[in-house]
């Protein structure tokens, strides 16, 4: 067995594990660290009597490390080295390293929270960030903490920031394996225009390489749809066999591509980033990169998850590179240039930041630690997608109101799928679906078995798959060479990989094994319903009133547009029950459907297309998703009739069911539904006196002194109409009925006894001048109010009077004779004693019959010409 260089720091690695509770070990790719690690950890004494379990990101990589490791020892896979992956397993009796992946570890903590048997948990490839891998390592640590604090952790990754990670656990020892095994050499060769297609630039890399270069080619290409189409521009190459290598293909297939080959030719392998880590291609000697690959991204605001494809990171670009120098010196060809190369992002962003974290939360809540902030998470979960998958989980039974999960929650976090399709079998099996709900759960889980020959031509009936299901048989073999399997036979690789994975839920789920005969298609709408009640579609049919008449979808009813308008799409346009809007990019049969529920949208634009959808019964809807039905009455004020309006609603989310016109309100709706029109229309619509208007702005005037008196400002009273105005709507009927409210009454009811009494103290309506007249206290400026008054009636008077308790002098206008202001002033006393006798001067040579004495001060008041004698 060949050296590697990380044999160089197991002693170092070993006695950090010794000595401590956790260790992050950096090693570059090709150095050895997924095979060599566990066995050399194996006799460590605190592993006697224990098992290891390594998690891998990838179920191809956990299989081939199990293998790879077992053939080291002279044994298979299943003796001292097993695996446990979805669908697959071997393990026995005597295995003490087990390779996991897709969440088993999950599964294991949430069976036995303190791994009794296990000594050392090894999370390797764990740059890659996976979901899994993040929440296996934070359940780990809480586990350490409060049950096993002999419980070891080791972190191992080609490119990772070790010192957070080493943190995170504790202040654990970074062990670093410098250097690979071979080198390699970066050339780049980007596209020769910007027209050139990714198909026809990687199909001349390979070219170029077979012909420059020795060994075999692995070509990393974003997805399986550019995979296909590369192997058939490259057709039938005279020295070398082209063979894909993703995730979707046959175990066997797979294999191949991994292996030697036999023939002796040289291999083009083409794949995805399944196989950037962990993994060993046989022949590798050049590498062939176009730079992107295919992720997830989750929308929180539309709960929906799209394929995006995305320019890899430099730890990617890097990972990729150290394929060719696992076995020899080789060469990497990057198709870009040194100028793009330069500014590739340094890291990928972690699963955690951008997935559907409906499952992650359903763990949490399993656990029983609903609040991730409460476990130790390398990144946090984001808050909005956080609440997103929260409240799923409640729409859905899996947790209750205070995010605890329930019997039903837990039951489906044991079920190793999305929780949508786990309540959906759940849902099913009490009526006899359990088998066709597994089915469908599968389909949702797989690429579409029905190859179309354009994405436009394809229809979006789910029931056409579950038909191509059954018309594939499970045992069918796989085609020997991929490069020349045609559309049609990749469609039944793909319904066989969805036939195994349906028969595995119902094992899981207990039920009996074998295909649906197809009798229950037309109830795959209600199934899907169950999964996805936020995507629940009405079709939008546009009437002159604004209505949806509905015709086959169940009952006759009227049906509420709710507002939106009729979309574009040929197919048919329909709104949601979460909200949103969907169309059927062109007529199909699934068309005429009334009711759908769309189990696949591409989230794009305002309306998203419809991928996968099954029509449904609104009368199917009605019997078994009863709870979600929500009967409203509505009574309102309508402002184009001016009226009191009363309906009657049936919503299911979002939708409109069902509205009844002429339902007679009670005394109670209608003055709330009065309360609406002051709302829309203004307190104009009050019939304000002059009184309630003095009355307003004395209030007014107070509060501005003082904030114990109610503020009553146009903006505040409007918020507060429930307090002071509804008591006195009771028993009418329209805005006509307004005029016999009493305003000023209504207002007093705002005043406590107490302050009825100091407003008229404090704010009075009017005072008393010198003369003997009452003379009315205008508020409208709450900040000066003013007193209007003949200026001979204010003789004798020494100072201005004052309101609010006695803090405000009266903002006093002096009147001539003929009521036109000639002086206005808050100081009386400064008026008298200075700019009185120039008023005076000019007064008296236009009213010289009046009284204009020489002492104001001393002088008799008077409403008359002159005093009296």
């Amino acid at each position: 067995m060949p050296a590697l260089p990380i044999e160089a720091v197991l002693p170092q690695l070993a006695d950090a594990l010794r000595e401590g509770a956790g260790a992050v070990l950096v090693a570059a790719p090709g150095a050895g660290k997924t095979t060599r690690v566990p066995l050399a950890l194996l006799d460590e004494p605190w592993m006697r009597g224990k098992r290891m379990l390594m998690l891998e990101p990838r179920r191809m990589a956990a299989r081939a490390a199990a293998h790879y490791m077992a053939d080291m020892l002279g044994e298979k896979a299943g003796g001292t080295v097993g695996y446990r992956v979805r669908m697959d397993s071997r393990v026995g009796p005597r295995t003490r390293i087990e390779v996991i992946t897709e969440g088993i570890l999950t599964r294991m903590l949430q069976d036995d929270p303190g791994l009794t048997d296990v000594g050392l948990v090894i999370f390797d490839e764990f740059h890659e960030r996976s979901l899994h891998a993040d929440l296996g390592l934070a359940l780990c640590l809480e586990s350490r903490q409060m049950l096993r604090d002999d419980l070891r952790l080791l972190v191992m990754s080609a490119t990772i920031e070790a010192e957070p990670v080493a943190a995170l656990l504790g202040g654990a020892t970074v062990v670093v394996s410098e250097g690979r095994q071979y080198p390699v050499e970066t050339r780049f060769f980007p596209r020769q225009s910007a027209e050139e297609r990714l198909e026809s630039h990687t199909v001349r890399a390979v070219k170029h390489a077979l012909s420059a270069e020795v060994g075999d080619l692995l070509v990393f290409l974003p997805g399986e749809g550019e995979i296909r189409r590369v192997q058939r521009l490259l057709g039938r190459l005279d020295d070398a066999v082209v063979l894909p290598l993703y995730g979707a293909l046959p175990q066997a297939e797979q294999d191949r591509a991994l292996a030697a080959e036999e023939t002796g030719r040289r291999k083009v392998v083409l794949a995805t980033s399944i196989a950037e880590t962990s993994l060993t291609v046989q022949g590798v000697r050049i590498v062939i990169d176009a730079g992107l690959m295919r992720v997830p991204r989750f929308s929180p605001r539309t709960g929906m998850t799209r394929l995006e494809t995305v320019a890899v990171s430099r730890a990617s670009a890097d990972q990729r590179r150290g394929r060719a120098g696992r076995l020899a010196p080789g060469v990497c060809y990057r198709l870009w240039s040194e100028a793009f190369d330069a500014g590739l992002a340094p890291s990928g962003k972690p699963e955690i930041a951008e997935t559907d974290l409906a499952p992650t939360v359903l763990e949490l809540a399993a656990w029983g630690t609903p609040d991730p902030r409460e476990l130790r998470f390398l990144d946090m979960p984001p808050e909005p997608a956080f609440k997103q998958a929260l409240e799923l989980l409640k729409l859905l039974g899996a947790v209750d109101s205070d995010g605890r999960v329930t019997a039903h929650g837990r039951r489906m976090a044991g079920a190793g799928v999305h929780p949508r399709l786990a309540h959906m079998v759940l849902r099913a099996e009490p009526l006899g679906l359990g088998g066709l709900a597994c089915e469908l759960a599968a389909l949702l889980g797989e690429r579409d078995v029905l190859c179309w020959p354009t994405a436009d031509a394809a229809e979006a009936d789910v029931t056409l798959r579950l038909q191509a299901l059954r018309a594939v048989a499970p045992s069918a073999s796989a085609a020997e060479d991929r490069w020349s399997v045609g559309a049609a036979e990749v469609a039944a690789a793909g319904a066989r990989a969805a036939l195994a994975e349906a028969a595995l839920l119902k094992r899981t789920f207990g039920l009996p094994a074998g295909v649906s005969d197809g009798c229950d298609d037309d109830r795959s709408g209600l199934l899907l319903a169950f999964a996805y009640p936020d995507r629940i579609g009405m079709k939008r049919k546009t009437g002159g009133s604004g209505t949806v008449g509905v015709g086959g979808g169940g009952r006759g009813a009227d049906i509420s547009g709710g507002g939106v308008g009729a979309s574009s799409g040929g197919g048919g346009a329909y709104q949601l029950s979460g909200g949103r809007g969907a169309v059927l990019p062109r007529l199909q049969p699934l068309s005429g459907a009334d009711f759908i529920v769309a189990a696949e949208l591409d989230d794009a634009g305002t309306d998203s297309r419809i991928r996968l959808a099954a029509a449904v019964e609104l009368a199917e809807l009605e019997r078994h998703m009863a709870d979600r039905f929500i009967e409203e009455r509505s009574v309102f004020w309508d402002r184009e009739a001016q009226a009191v309006r009363a309906r009657h609603y049936v919503r299911l989310g979002a939708l409109t069911i069902k509205e009844t016109m002429g339902v007679k309100p009670s005394p109670e709706e209608l003055a709330h539904a009065l309360l609406g029109a002051v709302r829309q229309e203004g307190l104009g619509v009050l019939p304000w006196t002059k009184t309630a208007k003095q009355l307003l702005a004395r209030l007014a005037f107070l509060h501005r002194l003082d904030e114990g008196w109610p503020d009553v400002s146009e903006d505040a009273l409007l918020a507060s109409l429930e307090d002071w105005l509804l008591p006195h709507l009771h028993g009418m009927k329209g805005q006509g009925d307004f005029q016999r409210l009493n305003m000023v009454g209504v207002l007093e009811s705002l005043l406590p006894w107490d302050k009825r009494r100091q407003l008229d103290e404090e704010a009075p309506t009017a005072i008393t001048v010198p003369s003997g007249s009452r003379i009315a206290v205008d508020y409208g400026d709450p900040e000066a109010p003013v007193l209007s008054v003949k200026l001979q009636e204010m003789f004798g008077l020494h100072r201005t009077p004052t309101v609010g308790f006695g803090r405000v002098p009266l903002t006093l206008h002096l009147l001539s004779p003929a009521q036109r202001p000639v002086q206005v002033t808050r100081d009386l006393a400064g008026f008298w004693s200075s700019t009185y006798f120039d008023v005076k001067k000019d007064l008296k040579g236009r009213y010289p019959k009046h009284y204009w004495p020489d002492d104001p001060t001393a002088a008799t008041p008077t409403n008359r010409v002159r005093p009296r004698p």
